[in-house]
């Protein structure tokens, strides 16, 4: 079983590539939240489990992150991609 990890700096427009964020600039949004990260995830077509305390390294406020289960099929840099697409959607 392959578990991915995803953060919300991972799509945050305000980082840049230094500072955490992994998706292009035209696919990031402003603030993401791990609720919108799971529904991304799940409209992708694969289970999430949102854990709210946990902080991202490289940030010092807890964002949470979004556990991507049974991603066996799919890289995670085409996961971030498809998850960051779906972002963008659902903001629109």
């Amino acid at each position: 079983m392959v578990e991915n990890v995803l953060y919300p700096a991972y799509f945050d427009a305000a980082y840049s590539r230094g500072e955490g964020r992994r998706v292009p600039r035209d696919l990031a949004v402003e603030e993401p939240t791990v609720d919108e990260l799971a529904k991304a995830v799940q409209q992708v077509g694969y289970d999430a489990v949102i854990e709210r305390d946990k902080t991202y390294v490289r940030e010092f406020e807890p964002r949470g992150r979004v556990l991507v289960q049974d991603a066996d099929d799919a890289g995670k840099s085409d996961l971030l991609g498809a998850v960051a697409a779906y972002l963008t959607a659902l903001r629109e």
